[in-house]
């Protein structure tokens, strides 16, 4: 999540004025993360010293009846201008047709984004992102398996395209139930602003491989991305496969993100 960068931050917010700093904190939900609410995320990075905590609850049920339910907290903070780290703990639920559901840590996730290139008047928002997936919990396979993500966002006014494309490295092993690492994939979303900047609107459409010789999947995904308080986000996604057999027969996910700063790690003034 891409969050605001001014370290008066706190007093915007109990402010709740039409201020500039409290305007400014108003732009978070304008920042896509990935699978917050679609796979496909945007560019940018959080800004420097920021912090934001998110946490996730996903439901999907594929068309033999399997269910997979994942709670799915997130820290991300902007360690350098232009970069962020962060980490995932996936907590999952797997239940095949018919039988009772195995909950268990679906592994850890670190990962890290750098943005090479601020959107200008020619060319696009460039970012490059590495992840990695360590085997821990019951859930969380049996290696560590690394990818890397190419990211571009172009802007038209209250429209916005994102482009992203992700590899992973190494051979093929069992990985985590959920948060896990396909071999590749691909897609693109479109967002639009709606509603007194406070609202967002994406689609999106993507393809991915789970394996080497596994078939394609294609899927679609629907969400919705409101700026509730200035430091709060609430998203809401819906997804579904579009392949026969392939992919999920439906999937939704709900999620709330906290921007936040710590002082002792904000730069000092003159």
């Amino acid at each position: 999540m891409r969050v605001i960068s001014s370290g008066r931050l706190f007093a915007a917010a109990a402010l709740l004025t039409t201020s500039p700093a409290c305007l400014a904190a108003q732009i978070d939900y304008r920042n896509l993360d990935d699978d917050r609410p679609t796979r496909v995320e945007d560019a940018y990075p959080a800004e420097r010293y920021a912090f934001e905590f998110l946490i996730a609850y996903s439901y999907a049920r594929d068309r033999t009846g399997a269910v997979i339910q994942a709670s799915v907290p997130e820290l991300e903070y902007g360690i350098i201008r232009n970069a962020q780290v962060g980490l995932k703990a996936p907590l999952a639920g797997v239940r095949a047709s018919g039988a009772t559901t195995t909950w268990g840590l679906s592994g850890l996730r670190a990962f890290a984004l750098y943005n090479f290139n601020t959107e200008g008047l020619r060319l696009p928002a460039v970012a490059l992102r590495i992840d990695a997936a360590f085997p821990v919990g019951s859930l969380g396979g049996d290696e560590t398996q690394v990818s890397l993500k190419g990211i571009v966002t172009r802007s038209w006014g209250p429209t916005r395209l994102h482009l992203n494309g992700a590899v992973r490295l190494g051979r093929d092993a069992p990985g985590p139930a959920v948060e896990g690492i396909d071999r590749w994939w691909y897609g693109a979303a479109l967002d639009r602003t709606l509603f007194r900047h406070s609202l967002l609107v994406v689609a999106e459409v993507y393809a991915l491989k789970a394996v080497e010789g596994a078939p394609v999947e294609v899927n679609t995904s629907l969400g919705l991305r409101w700026q509730w308080r200035p430091t709060a986000v609430l998203d809401l996604g819906i997804s579904r496969g579009l392949r026969q057999d392939l992919g999920p027969e439906y999937a939704f996910t709900v999620g709330i993100s906290h921007a936040f700063a710590i002082a002792g790690l904000m730069p000092r003034g003159p």
